[in-house]
This record gives C-alpha cells, structure tokens and sequence, in this order.
C-alpha cells in the first residue's frame, strides 16, 4: 500500500490534527474545581478548540484554491475543487456554532464534559467529509455512520433533562433503521451490478426491473432520513426540541448541507441515468410533500426549536431542487444555498440562544415586544426570518432565485410546475417567518424578557451571520466564483 495516498486528504488530516490536540490537551492541561462539587473541569478548551478549528479553515480555503482533482485508494476516495469547496463552506458553519456554543458550554452544567462535545463534534464532521468524498459506497456507510452515531451522544448532551434523553433515544431508533434500509438497498445494488464502486455501478447498464426500483427506494430512504425529508423527518421537531440548542444549530445546517451534497454526487454518478425512468415522478412527489408539510407544520409551532425544525424541513425541500436539477447551475446553486442557509439559520439560532442562555425562554409568545427590551437581538432575528423567507435584497431572496433558476434549466415541462408549487409555498413560509417578526415589534403586550447583555461569543457569531446575509445579497461575486468552480467535474 501506497501511503503516500494519504496526502490526498489534507483536510480530513486537517480535521483529525485539530480533534487529537483537542484531546490531548483535554487529557493533560491543568484542571479547576467546580463550585459545589468534587469534580474538576479543564481550563481554556472551548477557545483553544475554537482557535485551532479557525485556523483550520483558513487552511482549507488556501487547499482549495491550489488543489487539483485527485481519486486514491482505488477510487474510493475522490476530492476536487468542488468537494473542498463544499468542505469549506460547511467548515464555516461549524466556526460559527463553535463561537455561539462558546457560552453555554462555559456553564457549571457543561463544566466536567466540554471537551466531549468538541471532540463528538469534529468525529462527526469527519464523517460527512468521508460522505461527501466517497466514491464506493463502503467509504460511504463508513461516513454515514461515523456521522449519525456521535450525534447522539451529543444529542443527549444535557443529560440531566428528560427531553434530552427521549430526543436522543428517538434519533438513534431512526438512525438505526435508516441506516439499515440503507444498507439493505446497497445489498441490491450489488446483487445486480456486482461492485460498489459509483462508476462501475453506472457503467453496468442496469436493466429497468423492479429489484432495481426497491433498491433505489431503499438508498433515497436512507439518506432521505439524514435530509428531513418527508415522510422520514418525523424525528425532527422531537431531536430539535429536546438536543441542547448548539447540538440544534449543528444538526440544522452542517449536517443537512454534508447529506445534501453527497445525495447529489449519488444521484449524479450512480443513478443519473435510471432514476428518471423509475423514480423522477416519485422524487417530484417528495419534494412538493417536503416543501408542504413543513410550511403547514411550521405555522402550528409556539416553540421556537420546533419552529425552525419545521422550517428546515421545508428548507429541505427547495434544497432538493438544485439535487434534481443535475447540471452545473443546479450544483451551484445549491452550494450558494447551503452557504446562505448556514448565515441565515444560525443567526435565529444564535439569537435564541442567547435567549436561553439568559432566561431559560424558547416559547414565540415570550418574544412578544422584544425590539423594546432586546433591539439590536430582535434586530438580527428579523434579519434572519427575512432571509429565510427570501425577501430581498436579503441573500436569501438570491438563493432562492438561483436555485429556481437552476431547476429550470432542466427544460422538462414537469420541472416548471414543480417550481411553480415551491413558488407558492415560498408565500406559505413567508406568512410564518413573519409571525415572529409581528410578535417582536408588533405585538402590543410587555415582554417577558428583560433587557440583558449577551456574552461576547455570542455578540460575535451575531455579528458573522448578520454580517453574511446582508453581504452575500449583496456581493455577486461569492456566486459567480462557485459557478465557475462547477463547471470541473465532482
């Protein structure tokens, strides 16, 4: 064996570099006692982890830009300027979570398990690396599940709350069995291409049967369940509600991104040329119940977690768009979306955290005046809901655009009236972001939360993601840059 090999994967290198310091200083570094306890908790590790993983994501955007397209290990393993791009903007996201969990992770709560969380956290993007970078489907379930088991460790992260345990029980129950129906799927693939290998399995010219049917059900389940699509999102609101509100905002964004971008290489290399004659009605289908569903779903929540899962189940959706669209413009603009939901989304968490943080309160009733206590927090929030609705000139109003137009592309008279739907949907969420912005500055009642100054992490990630949705509707460039990248090949 080639060892050498190695060096294609600079930044899951990279990644583990960061996870062992972690560690390492976490097994070494001096301790402190916590008050009103006999344990001991380790002194400057949410910095020094979030330091080392800034500094790690700068490194991967100088990779990206002088690295070429690589395949290693027999082709198992392919990285490219798109999948390191894909890679950094996901890094991104995790800097922000990173700087908003900076705060709770210094309560006395979190004192004897902080560098666990960093440390599941990063196991878990090293999986969706491998997921994302896999061209066999072993290296595939190998991400899979590397991904989806320390998330519920995490999950369950406040192990002192009972909701905590029951989100965490109901995300693995569903883990396991999608993963499962995931695998029973790849069984058939083999059966019938006798290899793993994404380009031998398209190379194979399946014929059309009904084994083949099941089995590309089978593997749309399995990873429809990591997306939230409908009906495999029923875990959502749930793991939402109950996972600590950092483990949320990761699971919200990251994990969906990762899992967004693999479909696609999926659908692309492996199934490109027989999911249109078995399965394209019935992906139109998911994606119209997807978008639906979680609008209707959405209006009904008071609790700002289950809220944005809805939303994101939604988000979900329109993501699917720029899967099904299979082209270059498709493939960008659904990188552009990722990176704008990443901005968008984590700013409404960012602010409900801090919320909870302070005061405990995650209920939309408790927001009810909160531009008179909280400006600049309602300030942001509104930005946020604005940028999730797609009002312009907001980056969320272009991500969507984009990502219609990309559909589009395709030309298929179907396509237009999926895209019509989503159109009307898109109103549907509008009504529902705007609820919160009507409880923060219309709503005549006082509001519950007194005016409070939120901790300087917290300001920060505030500060970033803002600072994201307005600069990204602004600065074509971002765009631009990730469409011409497209055009090499995945």
């Amino acid at each position: 064996m080639d060892y050498s090999q190695f060096l294609a994967m600079k930044q899951e290198i990279g990644l583990l570099i960061v996870f062992l310091l972690v560690f390492l200083y976490d097994l070494f570094a001096p301790r402190y006692a916590v008050a009103g306890t006999d344990k001991k908790a380790v002194k400057g590790i949410s910095m020094l982890a979030t330091v080392l993983f800034a500094v790690f994501t700068a490194y991967g955007f100088c990779c990206s830009v002088t690295d070429n397209a690589q395949s290693v290990f027999g082709g198992m393993y392919s990285t490219t300027p798109v999948v390191a791009t894909i890679k950094n903007i996901l890094n991104i996201g995790v800097l922000i979570v990173l700087i908003q969990s900076m705060q709770w992770n210094a309560s006395e709560a979190q004192a004897t398990r902080r560098a666990e969380f960093y440390e599941l956290l990063f196991i878990t993007l090293f999986g969706m690396y491998l997921m994302i970078s896999a061209r066999h489907f072993l290296l595939f379930v190998i991400g899979l599940e590397s991904a989806s088991l320390p998330l519920a460790a995490m999950v369950a992260f406040d192990k002192n709350k009972y909701e905590s345990h029951e989100a965490a029980v109901k995300y693995i129950l569903t883990a396991v069995f999608s993963s499962a129906i995931f695998m029973l799927g790849l069984s058939f693939v083999y059966g019938l291409a006798g290899s793993l290998y994404f380009d031998k399995i398209a190379a194979a010219a399946l014929q059309d049967s009904g084994l083949l049917i099941v089995a590309m059900a089978f593997v749309m389940a399995g990873i429809g369940f990591k997306l939230s699509l409908v009906p495999f999102h029923l875990w959502t609101a749930d793991v939402y509600q109950g996972a600590p509100t950092s483990v949320t905002s990761y699971l919200s964004v990251i994990s969906k991104g990762a899992t967004a971008f693999a479909f696609m290489v999926v659908m692309v290399q492996v199934f490109g040329q027989f999911y249109s004659d078995a399965w394209e009605w019935m992906l139109y289908a998911l994606i119209i119940a997807t978008i639906t569903i979680g609008n209707l779903f959405a209006i009904r929540q008071r609790n700002m977690k289950r809220f944005l899962a809805f939303s994101s189940v939604s988000q979900a959706g329109y993501i699917m768009l720029g899967v099904i669209g299979a082209n270059e413009m498709s493939l960008a603009a659904m990188m552009f979306y990722i990176l704008v939901y990443i901005f968008s989304n984590l700013a409404a968490f960012g602010v409900i955290q801090a919320i909870e943080n302070k005061t405990g309160l995650v209920g939309m009733d408790s927001y009810r005046g909160l531009h008179k206590t909280n400006p600049r927090l309602a300030f942001a929030m509104m930005l946020a809901m604005f940028s999730l609705a797609g009002i312009p000139p907001f980056a969320g109003f272009f991500s969507k655009f984009f990502i219609f137009t990309g559909a589009l592309n395709q030309g298929s008279v179907a396509m237009y009236v999926l895209v019509l739907i989503a159109l009307i949907n898109t109103i549907v969420s509008l009504y529902y972001y705007l609820l919160v912005v009507k409880a923060m500055y219309i709503a005549p009642e006082e509001c519950e939360i007194a005016n409070f100054k939120s901790a300087c992490s917290e300001r920060l990630a505030l500060v970033v993601t803002v600072g994201g949705i307005i600069l990204l509707g602004i600065v074509s460039v971002v765009y631009n840059s990730i469409l011409t990248m497209t055009s090499s090949p995945l």
